[in-house]
């Protein structure tokens, strides 16, 4: 798949990635971290002193440590990793527990955790902790409007119709709960969000909305908000990433080729918005200046862009693997730290264009850069 100078720049990394894995996995242990503050994790568990329920447990980012330790087990065999990926998953419980913190994104939560360690270990209490993620993601589905709710309530918003391109990633609980347990409801939920999800946030020409408010009662689309993107009707990146690559999961579990097709719709899209240099900008539509950008994209896309040159004909194959490749590079180049000056890799992510910091690390660029370089190697741990 890959020529001779990308099989050894391949191999290079990943030689990169296990040194600092392995120091990094026995720092951060204990640890559920979200970004890396002077060099450091920081911890997502840590009880907060008010007992407020603010000690974010249930944080949507809270599976990607435990992903990215078994990404580390499945690569090396080393049984620490799983050991390590076992302390978050098990911290996790607590959130079924509170119950009011949970939200749409416990796919993001559990497929890298409970799902990941059922599918190596066949541990029944993680197909437990699956299987309940996945009953608590479809009662959010909306059935006159035929989406997935996102958040929860929101002081001063009606969030009743609310859904978000995100739950792309989510959804695939879903497939794997039909898969697991033959209950074909699952499947039909995820199917049903999925469908929606094509014509209300897709637009023609393979862009993206982040957010979009349908009236929950009857049905249909209200409107549209830009989100976490620059505007109403601008290209947030990493939005774009997640129906990218969505697409793509949904497709590899029902074989849809609707799915295929939108999903290339909007690789093709962002591929020809690439900046020369393979640096992702926040939102494709944003102004020049202030430049502010998101590496995390790059890596979410490129994983995306991988799966999908596994499918198509030997002739696009090129299109969608060199620009994977391109941003990857980039990526391991200009914008990874492979020190042991800080426990991050990806340096440069940007929750949202009008957050208020920019160019930090965020532990998905981690986790979904170290996917892209295992799945280039061919024997990946796919955890969608």
């Amino acid at each position: 798949m890959l020529e001779a100078k990308d099989q050894i720049w391949l191999e290079t990394v990943i030689g990169k990635i296990k040194l600092k894995m392995d120091w990094v996995s026995e720092k951060s242990k204990y640890k559920i971290p979200y970004t890396t503050i002077n060099g450091t994790h920081d911890n997502r568990i840590v009880d907060n002193p008010t007992g407020t329920e603010t000690d974010e447990i249930n944080w949507w980012t809270n599976g990607f440590w435990g992903g990215m330790m078994w990404l580390m087990h499945h690569e090396t065999g080393n049984e620490k990793y799983k050991e390590i990926a076992q302390i978050s998953e098990k911290e996790l419980d607590r959130c079924f527990d509170e119950f009011y913190g949970l939200h749409h994104d416990v796919g993001f939560m559990w497929l890298p955790t409970s799902r990941a360690n059922y599918k190596v270990t066949q541990n029944p209490e993680s197909r437990k902790r699956a299987l309940h993620a996945a009953v608590l993601l479809a009662g959010r589905f909306n059935l006159a409007g035929g989406f997935i709710r996102a958040w929860n309530d929101l002081e001063g918003s009606d969030t009743r119709g609310w859904a978000i391109i995100d739950c792309m990633f989510n959804i695939p609980l879903l497939y794997w709960a039909s898969e697991e347990t033959g209950d074909p409801r699952f499947k039909q939920i995820a199917m049903k969000h999925a469908d929606t999800a094509m014509t209300a946030f897709v637009r023609p020409d393979g862009s993206v909305n982040h957010i979009v408010e349908f009236d929950p009662f009857e049905g249909g689309v209200v409107r549209s908000y830009g989100g976490q993107g620059y505007e109403e009707g601008s290209s947030w990146t990493r939005g774009q990433t997640w129906a990218l690559y969505g697409y793509m999961m949904s497709y590899i579990h029902t074989q849809k080729d609707d799915y295929l097709q939108t999903a290339k719709r909007i690789a093709n899209y962002f591929i020809a918005n690439i900046p020369a240099d393979g640096v992702i900008p926040v939102d494709f539509r944003q102004p020049k200046e202030p430049k502010r950008e998101d590496d995390t994209a790059a890596a979410i896309a490129a994983c995306g862009l991988i799966e999908i040159a596994k499918v198509v004909g030997e002739h696009e194959k090129s299109l969608y693997l060199g620009a994977a490749l391109k941003m990857l590079k980039t990526l391991d180049s200009i914008r990874i730290d492979w020190t042991t000056d800080s426990d991050c890799l990806v340096q440069y992510g940007s929750a949202a264009y009008h957050s208020v910091n920019h160019h930090h690390a965020i532990i998905y660029g981690d986790y979904y850069f170290m996917e892209a370089i295992f799945k280039l190697k061919g024997n990946d741990l796919y955890l969608w």
